[in-house]
């Protein structure tokens, strides 16, 4: 009797499972339409547009291009050469139509717009870390943010900020004398862990001594974020969230967080009290700390913790941590980057290195002294060739753009949900524009070799409303740690660029690391 009733429950059971399996692809039908229906209107609207090859159906280009970030950046270099006589290329990664951009001209239309403003879609993989701050926020979010936060970079809060940076700048002099007439040895640990020390101290106001301790928990914790979202970036399968949980990489992302967001908010709550104690013995001091004698220098953490917007609101405690760790992950990566590409170049260019120590010595002469703003302005050819590195080798190689609304680029329609990639290590290698644009040439910079030139042609810190804010920042640091390393140091590699592994991801980084040797400069002869 039981197996009859089960017998004829049977049909019963696959017409409801069919039922269900129906009910199942309708959704995911009705789901997908809007999809299908954003895809086949891009791919209709953007048939026109030059392509590097014929595009597979959904699937793109994506079985042409190279899943890693140092073959992608390379297909990318190799695609704004061979092309480079098109104004712009398309290229389908998937269903993502990307656009990408390596004239002035064409670049200038987007970098000028006040609503081509969003990130690309690979900058959600930050969102965890740095919220939705500066870097990563749009529309009217970033719009206030940006008016709150451009004042805590005026002249004279950078000249606090110079102090930390002949400190920690002499803390690496002190390690680099170890090399001196040594074997090769790679400096790009050495920079990064200065640069990281001091944008500690300038982000928060705390030595976090990472020169002297790399093994300390927040600096790993920093290494560790860093590397995996790179990695994350450029592996679909790791995009969403339920399924990045279950990878050892989720795991370490969230034990990484976790380390990162406490250290932060430690150092708010922290700098929040003396805040408070400050106020409450501000009137025994008649308002001014200096005649206590105890003068504080300012970190960029102090200076959020007053900052309000037009209606007198004060950003909150995550509003205040979103930006904290946003200069954290930005401040120190690309300025390490810059500094040692700048070293590599001039150990490669010695002409070039002995044009810097004679501008060093004519400012300097023997002394030991702090680099000062004097010396900074003072010093007109080191920021040539800063900027002459900046062209050569752009920290950040390329910039990434969403639009939100269709627009037109030399004569070409973009549809809204494009990908726009501004290619600016192809874009600052125009041949038109800087002559054998291989060739390290400072002299490039020099205001009467600059005149006339296009003003999107050289955009490091990118350009128009969303460009760095923090390139002043960036440009001080730079100069200030060359001219300490150099004033003491004469820098020679005989590492080819071939050797290097360049790889092209949010910063470009040599993946082979930068191999120097140090040697003493002899003692210069002043009048």
């Amino acid at each position: 009797m039981e197996v009859l009733q089960a017998t004829a429950r049977e049909p019963q059971l696959l017409h409801l499972g069919a039922g269900v399996i129906t009910l199942l692809l309708a959704i995911v039908s009705l789901w997908s339409l809007p999809f299908f229906r954003d895809y086949w209107r891009q791919w209709w609207v953007m048939k026109p547009i030059p392509s590097v090859c014929p595009s597979f159906p959904v699937l793109g280009h994506a079985p042409f291009l190279d899943r890693s970030g140092k073959g992608f950046f390379k297909q990318l270099q190799h695609y704004s050469e061979e092309f480079r006589s098109w104004p712009l290329l398309k290229l389908w990664v998937g269903p993502l139509p990307f656009i990408v951009l390596y004239h002035p001209e064409s670049v200038e239309i987007i970098l000028t717009s006040s609503k081509h403003i969003e990130k690309s879609y690979l900058y959600k993989f930050l969102h965890p870390w740095l919220g939705t701050g500066l870097l990563t926020s749009t529309g009217d979010k970033w719009r206030s943010r940006r008016k709150m936060i451009t004042p805590t970079f005026h002249f004279a809060i950078l000249t606090d900020f110079l102090e930390v940076m002949n400190e920690q700048g002499n803390i690496l002099l002190d390690k680099l004398e170890k090399h001196v007439d040594k074997e090769p040895f790679d400096i790009f640990p050495d920079i990064t862990l200065c640069a990281l020390d001091i944008i500690c101290e300038t982000a928060m106001g705390r030595n976090l001594g990472a020169q002297k301790n790399k093994d300390s928990e927040y600096v790993s914790a920093v290494y560790r974020m860093s590397d995996l979202i790179h990695v994350r970036q450029k592996t679909p399968w790791l995009w969403p969230d339920f399924l990045y949980v279950m990878f050892k990489e989720g795991k370490d992302h969230e034990r990484s967080l976790k380390i990162l967001h406490n250290f932060t908010d430690r150092v708010i709550d922290e700098k929040a009290a003396e805040l408070e104690n400050t106020k409450e013995t501000k009137h025994n001091l008649d308002g001014n700390s200096e005649e206590s004698g105890t003068r504080k220098r300012r970190a960029f953490l102090d200076m959020l913790l007053s900052t309000t917007d037009d209606e007198g609101n004060k950003m909150s405690h995550r509003d205040i941590r979103e930006e904290v760790d946003t200069f954290m992950f930005e401040g120190h990566d690309t300025t390490a980057a810059a500094m040692n590409w700048a070293l590599y170049l001039l150990a490669r260019n010695p002409e070039v290195q002995k044009k810097v120590h004679k501008e060093l010595d004519e400012v300097f002469g023997n002394t030991e002294r702090p680099v000062t703003m004097d010396d900074l302005r003072n010093l007109r050819y080191l920021e040539c060739v800063v900027k002459e590195v900046l062209r050569l080798y752009p920290s950040v190689p390329m910039i990434g753009r969403t639009l939100r609304e269709d627009c037109s680029i030399r004569g070409y329609d973009i549809p809204r949900g494009a990908n726009v990639i501004v290619l600016t290590y192809a874009l600052h290698r125009n041949p038109e524009i800087f002559p054998d644009p291989e060739e390290f040439r400072p002299e490039r910079f020099l205001p009467e070799n600059s005149k006339g030139r296009h003003p999107y042609a050289y955009v490091p810190f990118s350009a128009g409303p969303r460009n760095c804010i923090g390139q002043r920042f960036a440009q001080m640091e730079e100069k200030t740690l060359l001219a300490l390393i150099l004033r003491r140091f004469w820098v020679e590699s005989s590492q080819k660029p071939e050797d290097l592994g360049v790889a092209g991801e949010l910063i470009l980084r040599p993946n082979n690391g930068i191999w120097v040797k140090l040697k003493r400069r002899p003692v210069v002869e002043t009048e």
